[in-house]
């Protein structure tokens, strides 16, 4: 039975410079790359390929010795150019050269999926390139053939600051979406649940063979992590797998169309952006082309996905795996003396006692935000205000001190099976002690899924 659920606790960060629904020119990318740090939990990368080999969109690039059946795929056909690689020889990009005209690796095409059988799905997904889009949860890594879900989830909708809007960016793939629900469904000897924002009037989501949720209030409402929490909590023991909706999609041109296509449209968003708007390109591609001419003069940050979550590349590049949205904000490499109590209209803040006068323009005010933090890491004091921005049954503060004591009964009572970074990234937006909460959080899931 659908469910319809309220949430009351989080904060919306209202950002200036929200993508125009529109598509804008975009000279094609002569690179393009696929980073095994956009993994969690890849710890063994194994390459297939070296550099000067010739690759087809689809073709299998890199596996996790792990879990060796899964496929990591090229996004676009043409040469392997070049292998980076870190210190101890760690593997950090893998790049190719794109042809003008991608070329795809052929997989079986069915008219019908519904006739496709469990194992006959797992076997095309592992090795058509789409299965890194599952991730597991607990812990947020690339899920397991092997393992059973409780549930699949798919968040329908995206609450951070200058997300896509989902509807817009997966326009016309309507079908793929149902295809690729109805494969899903084969995988799970439970539900497969779409949730959807109350608030949107489309049937895009709607009407497919999975379970439609609605969720309302403040971000975090739009992650998955939140509604898995509200639908069906994940005790120890217990393993559930979410998809990305252009995940879903992918999935269903796989079995549809027999073909890995990577293709996607992304978000050009910021307040440093002349233009904000979409285009139109492939998974990893280098931002090279996409920021000449489109960024304002001034020292600017470049985040492949959203500020709170994304990572920081630079203008050189290459937008990450998960990622349907660049970010460009101010830098903020300054010092301003006395600026946490100076009193302002344009800064935003959840405590109102340092930023009272933001709240003057109302809800819909956008701000202008840069990367300063004001203010320099110091004692974890307890506030109360984690519990505010998180719309769980857990204590975040708890929770990140049993991290910090590396007490596995704490961490497991105070529900680190419910969470990974997004679900407490606005923890550290709002954080006084400026502590580095995914970082902690991250360290505590890795001792867990470890011991």
């Amino acid at each position: 039975m659908s469910q319809n659920i309220k949430l009351r606790k989080g904060f919306d960060i209202n950002l200036a410079g929200k993508a125009e629904k529109k598509i804008g020119e975009l000279p094609p990318a002569e690179t393009y790359a696929i980073k095994p740090t956009d993994f969690i939990g890849m710890d063994r990368p194994k390459l297939l390929v070296k550099e000067g080999d010739q690759v087809k969109a689809g073709t299998p690039i890199m596996i996790d010795k792990l879990v060796e059946n899964v496929m990591y795929s090229s996004p676009v056909s043409g040469e392997i150019a070049e292998v980076v690689r870190g210190a101890k020889r760690k593997i950090l990009e893998i790049r190719i050269l794109a042809d003008k005209e991608i070329s795809f690796e052929s997989f079986d095409k069915h008219d019908d999926v519904k006739g496709v059988s469990k194992a006959a799905a797992l076997e095309q997904m592992t090795k058509g390139g789409v299965w890194p889009n599952i991730i597991q949860r607990p812990f947020g890594v690339v899920a397991n053939p092997d393992d059973s879900p409780k549930n699949i989830f798919v968040s329908a909708f995206d609450t951070h600051p200058l997300a896509p809007d989902m509807n817009y960016i997966l326009e016309g793939e309507k079908k793929y979406f149902e295809a690729g629900i109805s494969i899903l469904a084969k995988l799970t000897e439970g539900k497969v649940h779409v949730n959807v924002n109350a608030a949107d009037s489309s049937d895009f989501f709607k009407g497919s063979e999975a379970q439609t949720n609605t969720f309302s209030g403040p971000h975090p409402a739009g992650n998955v992590g939140v509604q898995i929490h509200h639908l069906a909590p994940i005790n120890k023991g217990e393993v559930s797998w979410t998809v990305h909706p252009y995940g879903v999609v992918q999935i269903g041109k796989l079995f549809l169309e027999g073909k890995y296509d990577a293709s996607k449209v992304i978000a050009l968003a910021g307040s440093e952006v002349h233009a904000p708007q979409y285009y139109k390109t492939y998974t990893g591609v280098a931002i090279n082309k996409l920021i000449d001419g489109t960024i304002k003069d001034g020292h600017v940050r470049y985040i492949s996905g959203n500020v709170l979550t994304g990572s920081q590349i630079n203008s050189t590049g290459y937008l990450g795996f998960y990622h349907n949205q660049l970010s460009v904000i101010p830098e903020g490499d300054y010092y301003e003396l006395f600026g946490w109590i100076l009193p302002t209209t344009n800064r935003l803040s959840f405590h109102r006692a340092f930023g009272l006068l933001s709240f003057l323009g109302g809800k819909k005010k956008e701000f202008v935000l840069d990367t300063n933090n004001r203010g320099q890491h110091r004692a974890f004091v307890q506030t109360g205000a984690f519990e505010k921005v998180t719309p769980m049954d857990i204590l975040p503060t708890h929770l990140l001190k049993a991290v910090l004591a590396e007490d596995f009964d704490d961490m497991e009572g105070l529900g680190i099976y419910e969470v990974i970074e997004e679900d407490l990234a606005l923890c550290e937006f709002i954080d006084v002690s400026k502590n580095d909460v995914q970082a902690i959080l991250r360290e505590g899931l890795d001792l867990v899924k470890n011991s």
